[in-house]
């Protein structure tokens, strides 16, 4: 244990019940130990008339401890000191640490200041140690003494009774039924065993301790609750307890035992009788036995052969198997017999037994042991010839098929070493064959060591005198020879195998280096026929001219091109020569490709022819050029003065559109000589139609020499004939319109000068902004309404004007209306169309005015039926002209 240590010099305290001071640190063990401690201490001091209440504090001055050691061994110890003083107290626990010393207890650790400092481990373990060496040292059952003593005086006494079963001094004690049964086998009378119940461990526990402290005098050691509460009842407290019944009933086992003894004297004398008349029997066959079988296991006559020598070992097996065991079981028997008859006379106070001369058990030993010196020496002789035997048939059997093994694989060596198949093979395969020849060294390197081996083996035969020794020295003379014959024929391949590998290798590298040079000069051969051949096209003198150039410079390159293709040939010729020199049999073609010396000559050739060819091309796209250039410069001196000219006649007939100078009738004439002039210049446009005729045939595209296409100078003729052609119309149209409306001339101008006057850009039209400016130069007062006038009405607004005049119409009615006024179904109605339907439909002033004033209501401008009246106004009073008059400003701000 830890801090001490209660073992005895009888060794009546085993290893396990040692003091194990971590057990203390369980505060449930700690418990049940103080409780029974002080509950055993209290048994013993009772008898002096006094108590202990607290084991710790109770024993520190040592009085106490040593009044217990007095009661308990029946012995007065030396006188204690009644002082108070600490030393007092040290002095005492000593005397009695001392007294418990002397009875052979050896204490470890266990120290006066530690019980008198109140130490409870220190005192628990040291009540322990007294425990054990007066309480249980001295209990001794069939030859076990203290704990096991104790426990097997339990285990017989509990074992006629069910659900009992005792096997250590914890768990099994915590149903109670143990210490039942203990006091129902000594006093039957105390309990009623068949009413109790395994699954009632606490009446059983409490039944035990009451009836033990009520009838047996053994004190209260333990609480049932603790035993139950705990999962492992404390096993020093247990034994304590237990002890406790053991020394309450051992008056009766005394008793008991001392009837058992007399009849036992009298069976131990008849069966001492027995025994000495069966070892003298037993001794006398026994010796006789080893004297006739010494004489067969002295005998040591080899035999030669192997069968024999294992007959030999089997009958030795035998002996050993069946014929040995049952004496050396009768030897035993005979010695139990003897060493049990001698014990028994001791016990009995008998005098010993005396064997006759002879047959004394060392007798017995001594003729035992040369048996067992002979059997010693004829086995080891029968196992070494034996091995001897083995070991001459193992080598020669090894011998035989380490030879057959290495002839089997040395069989067809020589052949395949004598074959030239690096002759036709190509530098791949003699690189593999090199390899699968290196394998071959490798293994024939490995094989070394079986050829020694079995040279070693045929001498080692030699040695031991094999009896076939000569067959197996000629047979292990033809492997040697037969191995150093394999040995010039390897070294004889390996030299030819490489001879044949630098020359291919040689050749590889020429065959590469032609590959390396031979495919690029192909494909320049191959690119430059493409391009000699190749069909180009052209659209200018610029690009014909690049070719040429790229061509010379292609010529340019042929010289040094040859000596490229006389080198790569060079290359085919070296390898012809090496394979002619060496008489190297070629297995196949250059493996690296596929381009043969006549077919680099063919190309090359074919090259040469096709060089004239594209210089004689060349030459006529050269011819072709120059004439489409002289083309372009053709059509490009026309076209460069027709356009302009073409241009500048569309702005000048803007500009007469717009001016419009002298009477519409003037202007008409003017236009009209115009026009003539214009159409006198279409011979021009048809002889540049003619060139360009010439050009299209030529398949020229472009022309850099003008901006102008034939196709603009088409479009811009056709417009020019198209504007003029407009313009004299919109003047025949305007005299319609003076005629029918009665508009003078100096209206009609002052109406056009106002019109051109706003038109900035002089597009012809005015926008938005332009015509209100217009309408207000004209003297309308037009205000800033917030709401958008844009001289025109929608469809709904319309059709309002038109039921504030009067008109009652459905659907269908207003829908006939609309086609006329929209006819493009904009979903709008300008003021000219509007006007002009209603010319149709009234020719009254008055319509007129109410038509002005709906308008101007409807369309949201203000001032527009001022400006009308103002302008009425001024040709003569209220509604003295038209409205159809008044009309034609409309038409002018429309058009913004």
């Amino acid at each position: 244990m830890d801090h001490y240590d209660s073992q005895q010099t009888n060794d009546y305290m085993q290893p396990e019940e040692d003091w194990d001071r971590d057990l203390l640190l369980d505060p449930a063990w700690e418990k049940q130990q103080r409780k029974t401690f002080t509950a055993w201490c209290n048994s013993h001091l009772r008898k002096a008339g006094t108590q202990i209440e607290n084991i710790e504090e109770d024993f520190r001055d040592g009085l106490k401890l040593m009044l217990l050691l007095e009661v308990i061994s029946g012995e007065r110890l030396a006188k204690p000191e009644r002082g108070k003083m600490r030393v007092h107290k040290i002095s005492n626990v000593n005397k009695a640490l001392d007294f418990i010393a002397s009875k052979g207890v050896k204490l470890v650790s266990i120290g006066a200041e530690e019980i008198v400092d109140g130490n409870v481990k220190m005192t628990l373990g040291m009540i322990w140690t007294i425990i054990l060496r007066f309480a249980i040292q001295d209990i001794s059952v069939e030859e076990t003494s203290a704990k096991e003593g104790l426990l097997l005086w339990c285990q017989r006494k509990t074992a006629p009774y069910k659900n009992v079963n005792i096997q250590n001094f914890h768990i099994s004690w915590k149903d109670g039924l143990g210490f039942c049964a203990l006091i129902h086998r000594h006093r039957p009378e105390l309990i009623d065993y068949g009413k109790l119940r395994k699954d009632d461990p606490l009446t059983n526990l409490n039944t035990a301790f009451d009836v033990a402290e009520k009838y047996l005098d053994i004190p209260k050691m333990l609480d049932a609750e603790d035993i139950v509460g705990t999962a492992r009842p404390d096993e020093k407290a247990i034994m304590t307890y237990v002890s406790s019944f053991y020394h309450a009933f051992s008056g009766a086992q005394k008793a008991e035992t001392a009837a058992n003894r007399i009849c036992k004297v009298l069976a131990v004398n008849q069966e001492n009788e027995r025994l000495m008349e069966d070892y003298e029997k037993l001794a006398s066959d026994l010796l006789e036995w080893i004297r006739r079988t010494i004489p067969w296991l002295e005998n040591r006559l080899p035999e030669n052969t192997m069968h024999a020598m294992q007959q030999k070992l089997e009958d030795f097996r035998d002996y050993r198997r069946l014929h040995k065991p049952p004496k050396v079981q009768e030897k035993c028997q005979l010695e139990i017999n003897f060493n049990t008859l001698q014990t028994k006379l001791r016990l009995s106070n008998r005098p010993a037994f005396t064997p006759s001369e002879g047959r004394m058990v060392s007798d017995i030993n001594n003729a035992w042991g040369c048996l067992e010196q002979a059997e010693k020496g004829y086995e080891e002789w029968l196992l070494n010839e034996i091995r001897r035997l083995e070991r001459l048939d193992h080598l020669a059997e090894k011998f035989r098929q380490k030879a057959s093994i290495h002839e089997a694989w040395t069989d067809g060596k020589e052949a395949m070493l004598r074959h030239k198949d690096y002759e036709t093979a190509t530098l791949s395969e003699i690189k593999a064959l090199l390899k699968k020849h290196e394998a071959f060294e490798s293994d024939l390197a490995a094989h070394q060591d079986r050829v020694e081996q079995i040279a070693a083996i045929a001498q080692e035969l030699n040695e031991l005198d094999y009896y076939d020794s000569p067959s197996v020295n000629a047979r292990c003379q033809r492997i040697c020879d037969q191995w150093d014959n394999l040995g010039a024929l390897t070294q004889k391949r390996r030299e030819a195998l490489e001879r044949t590998e630098k020359l291919l290798e040689t050749i590889d590298q020429l065959y590469l280096e032609y590959a390396k040079r031979a495919a690029p000069f192909n494909n320049w051969m191959e690119g430059a026929m493409e391009d000699l051949q190749d069909t180009f096209i052209v659209h200018t003198i610029e690009e014909i001219q690049g070719l040429t150039t790229a061509h010379e410079q292609f010529k340019a390159t042929l010289p040094d091109a040859d000596k490229e293709r006389l080198a790569i040939l060079g290359i085919h010729n070296e390898v012809s020569k090496i394979v002619q020199t060496y008489h190297v049999n070629m297995a196949g073609t250059n493996p690296y490709t596929t381009i043969t010396p006549q077919e680099i000559n063919g190309k090359w050739d074919h090259v040469r022819q096709l060089v004239p060819r594209r210089d004689q091309a060349l030459m006529e796209e050269h011819a072709r050029q120059q004439h489409n250039e002289r083309l372009r410069k053709q059509f490009a001196a026309q076209a460069n003065v027709i356009g302009p000219w073409i241009q500048t006649k569309m702005e000048e007939i803007g500009r007469i559109s717009i001016e419009m100078h002298g009477t519409l009738e003037d202007q008409l004439s003017h236009l009209r000589q115009y026009e003539k002039s214009i159409v006198n210049y279409k011979p021009k446009i048809d002889q540049l139609e003619g060139d360009h005729q010439l050009i299209q045939e030529a398949l020229i595209f472009d022309n850099k020499h003008t901006n102008y296409t034939m196709e603009h100078i088409r479009v811009g003729w056709e417009q020019l004939l198209t504007t003029i052609a407009r313009t004299i119309n919109e003047v025949e149209n305007q005299i319609l319109t003076r005629d029918a409306k009665g508009i003078s001339q100096e209206q009609m101008n002052e109406f056009r000068a106002s019109f051109n006057h706003f038109d900035r850009d002089h597009s012809g039209t005015l926008g938005p902004e332009e015509f209100k400016a217009c309408l207000i130069s004209l003297g309308y007062d037009i205000g800033n309404d917030p709401q958008k006038k844009t001289g025109m009405m929608d469809t709904d607004d319309f059709r309002a004007c038109l039921i504030s005049m009067g008109y009652n119409m459905g659907e269908a009615e207003f829908a006939r209306i609309m086609s006329i006024v929209d006819p493009n179904r904009l979903g709008v109605v300008t003021f000219q169309a509007f006007i002009d339907f209603m010319s149709r439909e009234t020719a009254d002033t008055d319509t007129a005015d109410q038509v002005m004033a709906s308008f101007k209501i409807l369309a949201g401008d203000k001032d527009l039926g001022d400006v009308l009246g103002a302008q009425l106004s001024g040709c003569g009073g209220p509604y003295s002209v038209p409205p159809d008059t008044v009309l034609l400003i409309l038409p002018v701000a429309g058009a913004g």
